[in-house]
């Protein structure tokens, strides 16, 4: 078995890590019992380009219990966590590409190692893996039937691709479940980047201008948590209607440029490019934290930070000090990549549980029916979104009421009235 991790000798200590978030993934846990039994995804490759935690583990493993023979690459050089993918290797046989730090050639050197595997189904978390498929990799399309893609930002890329009329598989965009979005993007990232800026700084939040600029899912949970600790939130928007949100959800909304000059600390979380510029490092005060959880870090102009800049240096694990050239100091996380996985382990297992069920179940729906659909990007299907939620309610010994037989006539009927 060909793969490229840091050291198999850490394999004990991740097999401890992916048995704890397993106790947690318990909509992740039922599917793979059915998967034991009926093996859906028998005979199916499929390569997926992730973060390698101890979530997506216990994702391989479902996939591999299901029949598949799985695959996984790193979607972030900084995301790896080495025991993990250690004893995906060592205990459990699944080929791993990923070493946490790895530079961008390393990067994708394991993404076409991956992709060497020749992969039927494709599963994305931000898009490089399809990407390079459809730029670099073209000989191998012909073994793929579809894929899918976790993130807000790979949605956006693959549905651009496909408006071009260059996207030559479909897709399924797990990111838009309900199941997924509505918990993990905004609970889970609301956490898990509180959780990484308070590892790398260990600042305390009450009283601080805490800027979030964006206002989609994951913005309105970073916010939700910021205020929850104290920090005084002040969103920055493109769209009317989610800046109008923030307002009447008691939030200051302005343009990134006076909230910088005001900041404490900023995170993007957009999902687009140089949201921090040139024009906001000029106006920050001495002292301010910058940060990213959005997918990718070019959210944050780090080029424009370094010739405004004389002197970088490491100051604390995770925190790098920029001193400009009048004197002030800016704080860059992370190098501005995922806060919540560059400095902490990203979403807790329960949110993932259900982001991760959703992959299993789009995995066993693009094989079993994807020779139908076309080269588009689909959303998960009402009937898979519905059972992953009733599954997690169970799970949890919540129960809930069902209609009755006059009452589901009376939501379908036109003729009852009032």
């Amino acid at each position: 078995m060909e793969f490229d991790i840091k050291d198999p000798g850490l394999a004990a200590g991740g097999k401890l890590r992916i048995e704890w978030a397993e106790r947690q993934m318990t909509v992740l846990r039922q599917i793979r019992a059915r998967f034991e039994k009926e093996k859906p995804l028998a005979g199916v490759t499929i390569g997926a380009c992730l973060h390698v935690t101890t979530e997506t583990a216990n994702l391989m493993l479902t996939l591999k219990a299901g029949g598949a023979n799985a695959v996984l690459c790193a979607s972030n050089p900084l995301s790896t966590q080495d025991e993990v993918a250690a004893s995906l290797v060592k205990d459990y046989e699944i080929p791993v590409f990923a070493i946490k730090g790895e530079d961008s050639k390393t990067y994708y050197q394991h993404i076409n190692q991956a992709l060497d595997m020749k992969p039927n189904i494709t599963m994305d978390d931000g898009a490089d893996l399809i990407s390079t498929l459809h730029s670099d990799r073209k000989d191998m399309l012909e073994n793929v039937l579809g894929g899918t893609e976790e993130t807000t930002t790979g949605v956006i890329r693959l549905k651009s691709m496909a408006k071009q009329g260059v996207l030559l598989f479909p897709v399924i965009a797990v990111n838009d479940a309900f199941t997924k979005h509505f918990f993990d993007n905004r609970y889970g990232t609301g956490q898990s980047t509180i959780d990484g800026i308070l590892r790398a700084t260990n600042i305390l939040l009450a009283g601080k201008n805490f800027v979030v600029g964006g206002y989609g899912w994951c913005g309105r949970g970073l916010a939700m948590r910021a205020e929850g600790m104290g920090a005084n939130v002040i969103i920055t928007e493109v769209d009317p209607l989610k800046a109008l949100e923030a307002v009447m959800d008691g939030y200051r909304v302005m343009p990134m440029v006076e909230a910088a000059r005001i900041a404490d600390i900023i995170v993007t979380i957009t999902g687009d490019m140089h949201v921090l510029d040139a024009v906001h490092f000029n106006v920050m005060k001495d002292g301010c934290i910058v940060a990213n959880s959005g997918h990718f870090n070019v959210e944050i102009n780090i080029d424009a930070l370094k010739d405004q800049s004389n002197g970088v240096r490491t100051i604390r694990e995770f925190v790098e000090e920029y001193s400009m050239n009048d004197g002030r100091k800016i704080f860059l996380l992370a190098e501005g990549r995922l806060v919540n996985l560059s400095a902490a382990e990203g979403h807790p297992a329960s949110v993932m549980d259900m982001s991760f069920a959703n992959q299993a179940l789009a995995a066993e729906l693009m094989h079993t029916k994807g020779k139908d659909f076309e080269r588009r990007v689909y959303s998960v299907p009402e009937d898979i979104d519905k059972e992953i939620a009733r599954l997690k309610l169970e799970s949890m010994d919540t129960h809930i009421d069902v209609l009755t037989a006059e009452q589901e006539k009376y939501l379908a009927s036109w003729e009852m009235g009032t």
